[in-house]
């Protein structure tokens, strides 16, 4: 819908989709208004919606109406005089989408990658989503990579009984294809195509708030960036600040807003900014005002094909460059949604004490000294709309993060708190170590805090 709604010149759309949760008649489902401009409706059109809703009176149901889906084109329906005749017209979104992604990359230095003498292969996993066509028609049929690239492509009501969430866990069998070398690219999507994971060789981990910083730092690459210049970037609160480094080495605004792309739709009309993500695998730019899944795997395979290097050597060259930030997040599901209330409030109340600022944390061979510490609030430079109560953050001296935030989109019972917790290492003789080893000095960070 976000790609077609400009050329259709729709007042809005509803997208009916299970998002990365599982879907079927057992599963999640989800409604989703998308408007004008082909983002996410603000909260104000939200509340409009609700408080009409709440004035209807009646509503008719049309069990003899039969709309020709596999007929594109307009298609005209009266009933019986009730109410005003209305039209439906059939779309190719496949198509529509298409046509705009030929207007932002090079498509023959993608096809030559894809295609050439040392001819990269890549798997692609639609994980049964609504992405299966659009990887089938764009990736194979007209970039030419082998059908074989492509697996989970027909959408499937319940997805095939997989969670369509493209993380290391949920998306397990492509990074067990990936492991043995045989691919020097893969990807996976969630249901709605717009959340990306990006493996390289060896099953190589592209972390979300590396992509997107990878992605601004090569923009160069873009025939559409290229064209349009490179405004201002733009994260959500959790993501790590690898994009900000991005941005001072550009010299560009760097915009940190709430989780929510609605918050960036707004930048983006207002010129203020032209590539945005979040950690939740979501990344995108002003060409629509949506995160796009298969825009994402394009820009990584258009950087592969400029630069002539593998995933893992672009990004750590770009660690090389502007140093890795280790971030990792814990969730805690099913809590119980008052239990999590309280947590969230007496934890606000300690650490924006006036004497929380003065706390240092030792944490093995390590001491961190707190600089910030506040429930992040938003003004939107834009319409001057504030967002508060977003998370909870603190900021230590040397730049690393803690963040606690309630969760609105688990799709699980009970409430769930995420802990975000990120360092940052300048050193690259520093940027091999293992993750994990990251993860657990954080933790211990976040419980000493706790």
């Amino acid at each position: 819908f976000t790609s077609g709604s400009w050329k259709i010149k729709a007042i809005g759309g509803i997208i009916l989709t299970a998002s990365h949760n599982p879907g079927g008649p057992g599963g999640d489902f989800g409604i989703k208004f998308n408007v004008a401009n082909g983002g996410p409706s603000s909260d104000t059109v939200t509340e409009k919606i609700y408080q009409v809703s709440r004035t209807l009176e009646e509503y008719a149901i049309c069990p003899d109406l039969r709309i020709d889906l596999s007929r594109l084109g307009r298609q005209d329906f009266d009933l019986e005089n009730k109410f005003k005749p209305f039209r439906v017209e059939i779309v190719d979104s496949v198509e529509v989408y298409l046509n705009m992604l030929r207007g932002i990359f090079d498509f023959n230095a993608i096809k030559g990658l894809l295609t050439g003498p040392e001819q990269l292969k890549i798997r692609i996993d639609a994980m049964n989503g609504v992405m299966g066509p659009y990887v089938r028609r764009i990736l194979c049929d007209e970039l030419g990579a082998p059908a074989n690239s492509a697996v989970n492509c027909v959408p499937l009501e319940d997805f095939g009984g997989q969670y369509p969430d493209p993380n290391l866990t949920y998306a397990a069998s492509l990074v067990e294809s990936m492991k043995g070398g045989d691919f020097g690219f893969g990807a996976a999507f969630d249901a709605d195509g717009d959340r990306c994971m990006i493996l390289g060789q060896n099953a190589f981990f592209v972390h979300p708030s590396d992509s997107v910083a990878v992605m601004a730092a090569n923009t160069s690459c873009i025939p559409y960036f290229r064209q349009m210049g490179l405004r201002g970037l733009a994260r959500s609160m959790p993501t790590s600040t690898a994009l900000d480094k991005v941005a001072k080495a550009l010299k560009l605004a760097l915009y940190e807003t709430p989780s929510g792309w609605r918050f960036f739709g707004n930048l983006m009309d207002s010129g203020r900014c032209s590539l945005c993500g979040e950690e939740s695998f979501g990344t995108g730019s002003d060409h629509i005002r949506e995160k796009d899944g298969l825009w994402s795997v394009l820009m990584w395979l258009s950087i592969m094909a400029s630069r002539k290097q593998s995933v893992e050597e672009i990004v750590k060259d770009h660690w090389a460059k502007l140093g890795r930030n280790y971030v990792c997040r814990f969730d805690y599901e099913g809590i119980e949604p008052k239990v999590a209330f309280y947590l969230m409030r007496d934890l606000e109340a300690m650490i924006t004490d006036k004497t929380f600022t003065s706390q240092k944390f030792a944490v093995g061979n390590n001491v961190y000294s707190v600089e910030k510490a506040d429930n992040f609030e938003y003004i939107d430079p834009v319409d001057g709309t504030v967002a508060r109560n977003q998370g909870l953050r603190i900021i230590f001296s040397d730049g690393s993060r803690l963040i606690f935030r309630l969760s609105g989109t688990s799709g699980g019972v009970g409430a769930t708190i995420r802990i975000y917790a990120e360092s940052y290492e300048r050193d690259p003789e520093k940027h091999g170590r293992e993750t994990q080893v990251c993860v657990c000095m954080s933790f211990k960070l976040a419980a000493c805090v706790l």
